[in-house]
């Protein structure tokens, strides 16, 4: 390129322009010869190479080799012979202008540097998109590692750019940050725990993209749709977006359905509160109508009871035996709602499937209802919700028994018997 330079100085100086304009020009007609130059080397090598390559990538069976090229990872590389082109042709004018090899040499610095930060990126997205390829990667997901090394990539390339700015060794300046330690914590303070959190989550399988999770404090109740380092994106049921510190995932309560969702049922837990007053001992007229309910006869046996049921505690057997020779209403009507949903095929056969007595109340006595349902999405677990305690309503009066409700003082409704 020296030639070249002097080649240009010369015929301006023949051409009539002073010593000083003659160099200032023959340098910047030269610098734009090199650029031009390099660019010209950068394409045709780019054209050839990329075909080469290409071709040697389609001809393999694996994936990854595939993705990094589809990510332009080599694309990037192929800067570097035009950056190096520019560095050693740096000195052509250096008799002249002193100061004009630096300020080439340290454009060709800061090109080199970014075109190593737009490789190293590149390739970072390469390889989340290798990793999310394997079965793993749901439950372990890395977005969040991928960009705190992104952010790393940046913050080195930018120090080593502002040190070849200011001439400086980037090594002072990395010591010189020992100072600004404070000042990086609250700057990066989300980036930060956003990235323990994200190790947390991933190690201990807390949470994953798709999961269905609920976080009251935030009001958030729905899907996880992304989890980056920062940020964790919730699509709520009612199709808003709630974007949420990921951090907060870990410090705050969360409660992830995934379980539930894995196990098959979803839990149905309510109860019925019974006005005290309406329970009592069947007489012959209220058997014979409880006996003649549909299906009642497969519910309950006409003994009313099971000595097995008493064989842990032989002593009080036969007092529990005598008491239930005459059953009251209540307990007939617990026995056929346990019978209801031991046949409901709505209803999941191998969870628990349970009706009991919760403690007395000025409200009534509680009869909760503990069964969990097949169906998981909330149109068809409400709709078999609202089916189960329709027919609990609906069945009560035929046992005489009442729900309670305030105002209680209603003693002439009709109930049979």
């Amino acid at each position: 390129m020296s030639v070249v330079y002097d080649y240009i100085k010369e015929f301006l100086l023949s051409s009539g322009f002073v010593n000083r304009s003659a160099i200032h020009l023959a340098a910047l007609f030269s610098l734009a010869i090199l650029f031009v130059v390099a660019l010209i080397v950068f394409l045709i090598t780019r054209k050839i190479s990329v075909k080469i390559i290409g071709r040697i990538v389609l001809r393999t069976k694996g994936i990854w080799d595939d993705t990094i090229f589809n990510h332009k990872v080599f694309h990037a590389l192929f800067h570097i012979l035009p950056a190096l082109i520019i560095y050693s042709s740096a000195g052509f004018a250096g008799d002249d202008m002193p100061f004009f090899p630096a300020l080439i040499t340290g454009l060709a610095h800061i090109y080199l540097a970014i075109i190593v930060m737009t490789a190293c990126l590149r390739f970072l997205n390469a390889m989340q998109e290798i990793y999310y390829t394997y079965p793993y990667s749901n439950d372990r997901p890395i977005k969040g590692h991928i960009q705190l090394v992104k952010i790393l990539v940046y913050f080195f390339g930018s120090i080593f750019i502002i040190a070849i700015l200011v001439n400086k060794n980037p090594a002072s300046l990395f010591a010189g940050l020992g100072a600004m330690a404070a000042v990086l914590m609250l700057v990066f303070r989300d980036a930060i725990l956003g990235f323990v959190a994200s190790i947390q989550l991933a190690a201990n399988k807390m949470v994953k993209p798709g999961d269905w999770i609920t976080v009251p404090r935030f009001n958030v109740d729905g899907t996880v749709h992304d989890i980056s380092l920062t940020t964790v994106k919730v699509q709520n049921w009612d199709k808003t977006i709630t974007t949420i510190p990921t951090y907060s995932l870990v410090s705050e309560s969360m409660i992830n359905w995934n379980g539930m969702l894995e196990s098959g049922g979803r839990r149905i837990q309510r109860s019925v509160n019974i006005d005290i007053t309406s329970i009592r001992q069947c007489d012959s007229q209220m058997l014979d109508r409880i006996f003649k309910l549909p299906m009642f006869n497969e519910f309950i046996n006409a003994d009313s009871a099971n000595p097995d049921d008493y064989q842990d505690d032989l002593n009080v057997g036969a007092l529990k035996m005598n008491l239930l020779s005459t059953p009251s209403n209540i307990s007939l009507f617990k026995k056929y709602l346990e019978g209801y949903i031991s046949i409901h095929p709505g209803i999941h056969e191998h969870m628990t499937r349970l009706v009991r007595f919760l403690q007395s109340t000025d409200k009534g006595l509680p009869v909760e209802v503990i069964v969990f349902s097949k169906a998981q999405k909330s149109m068809l677990y409400e709709a078999l919700q609202a089916e189960l305690f329709d027919h609990i309503f609906v069945i009560l009066p035929e046992f005489s028994l009442r729900v309670f409700q305030n105002p209680s003082a209603n003693y002439s409704q009709d109930i049979p018997g």
